[in-house]
């Protein structure tokens, strides 16, 4: 009886410190945004139904900035508008300035013939327009 006694106790102990923690607190402590593209390095041409990995150099504002990846639009069959997306901790404010130029990279497959371009966010202008590096880069047929 005395077990069920101390158990029972012990119970209600961790229920009671497990309640007092906030689990409901959802307010966020980062933001997802765009990062600049300073330079990317493409093959000069492209071989049908093959693989390439597109390296691409962006620029890191600060040490609260982390990457998350890439946004690939598809505006049309051989347009690819790519997006460097950070996240940003807005709960650290010891952040300090890096300008930092950070290599990432992306596996591209070529399935459609004729000419890709490719359209990498550079930022926004004087007038919020956003603004881009672009590059060509045709499809040849295989030699052999």
């Amino acid at each position: 009886m005395m077990k069920k006694v101390v158990l029972g106790c012990l119970f209600c102990v961790l229920l009671i410190s497990f309640s007092s923690c906030d689990l409901n607190d959802d307010s966020q402590n980062f933001h997802f945004t765009t990062l600049s593209v300073v330079e990317a390095s493409l093959p000069e041409s492209f071989q049908l139904n093959e693989s390439y990995t597109i390296e691409v150099t962006y620029l890191r504002p600060d040490s609260c900035t982390f990457f998350e990846g890439f946004d690939v639009a598809i505006p049309s069959e051989t347009q690819r508008n790519v997006t460097v997306i950070g996240s940003v901790f807005t709960d650290d404010n010891a952040c300090t300035q890096l300008a930092e130029e950070v290599v990432a990279s992306f596996e591209f497959n070529v399935i459609f013939t004729g000419t890709y371009t490719f359209r990498f966010f550079t930022g926004l202008d004087e007038s919020g327009e956003a603004t881009f590096m672009e590059y060509t880069v045709p499809v040849v047929e295989e030699t052999n």
